[in-house]
């Protein structure tokens, strides 16, 4: 590596806030569990429209980029074939995108529709029930993995087209920002691009490392503690570290090839297994609500009625979507060489969304089930002891169900694995002036253990809406730079075929 090529203000200036944030929630932790409740609720009141919108134009506006003739650009030259197989392409993007979020979530999220149903309906009603599973699958779908995809646009059109070896968010604004891009405003964005990250990755990790201690617990009688999460935390920070630092193919590649095998296996294992009809029936009544409804759900905030549950659920998922975004999106662009856009934004949008899908469809349908048929009370789990412990009752509840949950903790903890290992590996891109192949290793490897500090942090202060409030927060900029991708992208397109 030579001696310039890290970009020593972003990757100090990162460092610096990084350390800040984190000691000042060990430091003063019922302070920063206020602060936090405060903020959420200030925020979801003055910007929460901006959230929504922000997704559907995203999806309105991939749509009309798929659809014409910008659709038709190769990323690369004209004769080059991709990198990756379509699976391992499709593999990748979806573990970076989603995680073992995708696993929580789609187990347990109906149980919180179901004890406050949305639109106002009658708790336990046949409505309000059918209601709790489709909902978690439109904050999964194509209006979600849109906001991720667009991104991916103008990154992969400086990238692969015009050959421009930087992967920065800022480099991408540059057809917007000019001269500036070089300058404080670009760092700006750079480091705010970094701390969303850095802020969202905590919470992902907050929520599924307790789920994992929780299957553990389960499986050896270990009780779970804090330190418990903290050990699960540096295993897996040990397995994608290894991973980032074996590289794009021989690492992040694999690891999400296994990821997908083993979710496959751990999916067909519950649908033949579990209530097999119930779950085909009810994942069929749930994509009918979703096409049926999609304008509305895509523009339901409740002024009138206040229920709270767009600004609780909807505007929180958009927010997380939000704040991933510019990650996912330079991952997405980097793997994506040899591919017209239009197979990028199709690609990325169909296969997310319906990968996500398989997860609400057969472990939320079989959670609902156990519940409806007084087999595990999901809900009243959820209500006394918290998600984890009731996503691993319902695992245990399965045939062979030791086997199954041992099963279910390897699977998370990969899953965890391939969505920070390519986080790993963003961050280091970043921070570096150039990148020729792969970043540097000693780089991609600091990163993936900088990554295990902000969840450190907040599973220490726990709590679901603390969690949230830093996905709301880390998003505010993402917005802004999602704009200036967008715009980005139209003025490279129109200056390169107008």
């Amino acid at each position: 590596m030579k001696k310039n090529q890290l970009d020593w203000p972003s990757f100090l200036l990162c460092i610096a806030f990084l350390t800040a944030m984190s000691l000042s929630i060990f430091l003063f932790p019922n302070e920063a569990a206020k602060w936090l409740a405060a903020t959420h609720d200030t925020l979801i009141e003055q910007v929460g429209i901006v959230y929504l919108w922000v997704g559907f134009l995203s999806l309105i506006f991939l749509v009309w980029v798929a659809g014409s003739r910008y659709g038709k650009i190769k990323l690369g030259p004209k004769n080059y074939r991709p990198n990756f197989s379509t699976f391992s392409w499709i593999a990748m993007l979806f573990c970076a995108g989603i995680g073992s979020g995708v696993i929580y979530w789609g187990t347990i999220e109906w149980a919180y529709y179901y004890l406050g149903p949305p639109f106002s309906l009658t708790q336990g009603s046949v409505r309000a029930i059918e209601w709790s599973v489709a909902y978690g699958m439109f904050h999964t779908g194509p209006t979600a993995w849109a906001i991720y995809t667009l991104p991916a646009l103008p990154i992969a059109y400086l990238y692969h087209v015009k050959g421009r070896p930087v992967l920065k968010i800022s480099e991408a604004c540059r057809p917007v920002l000019n001269k500036y891009a070089d300058g404080f405003v670009g760092k700006m964005i750079d480091l705010l691009f970094m701390l969303g990250l850095l802020g969202a990755s905590g919470t992902t990790l907050g929520l599924s490392i307790p789920m994992i201690a929780a299957g553990i617990h389960k499986i050896t009688g270990i009780e779970h503690t804090y330190w418990l999460d903290l050990l699960i935390l540096l295993l897996c920070t040990v397995i994608f570290s290894i991973s980032v630092y074996s590289g794009l193919e021989k690492g992040i590649k694999k690891l999400s090839d296994i990821n997908v095998y083993l979710a496959i296996t751990l999916l067909l294992v519950v649908l033949l297994l579990g209530p097999t009809i119930f779950i085909l029936e009810m994942s069929t009544n749930s994509i009918g609500l979703i096409t049926q409804h999609f304008l509305y759900l895509n523009t339901w905030i409740d002024p009138i009625g206040q229920s709270g549950f767009p600004e609780k659920w909807t505007l929180f998922y958009w927010a997380w979507w939000i704040v991933y975004a510019p990650f996912i999106g330079l991952f997405i662009a980097k793997i994506s060489k040899g591919r017209t856009i239009r197979e990028m934004i199709v690609g990325t949008v169909l296969f997310g969304s319906f990968g996500c899908w398989l997860f609400f469809m057969i472990l939320g349908n079989f959670s609902l089930y156990l519940e409806l048929n007084d087999i595990v009370p999901v809900t009243a789990i959820v209500q006394q002891f918290g998600a984890p412990e009731a996503i691993v009752t319902v695992i245990d509840a399965l045939p062979f169900g030791s086997l199954m949950v041992f099963l279910f903790v390897i699977l998370s903890i990969i899953f965890l694995s391939t969505t920070f290992d390519t986080s790993s590996y963003m961050l280091a891109a970043v921070t570096q002036k150039e990148v020729h192949g792969d970043p540097v290793r000693w780089n991609r490897l600091f990163w993936a253990f900088a990554l295990a500090l902000p969840p450190t942090a907040l599973m220490f202060i726990g709590g679901l809406e603390s969690l949230q409030t830093v996905t709301i927060i880390a998003a505010l900029p993402s917005v802004v730079i999602l704009f200036l991708l967008a715009l980005s992208f139209i003025r490279l397109v129109r200056e390169d075929k107008d």
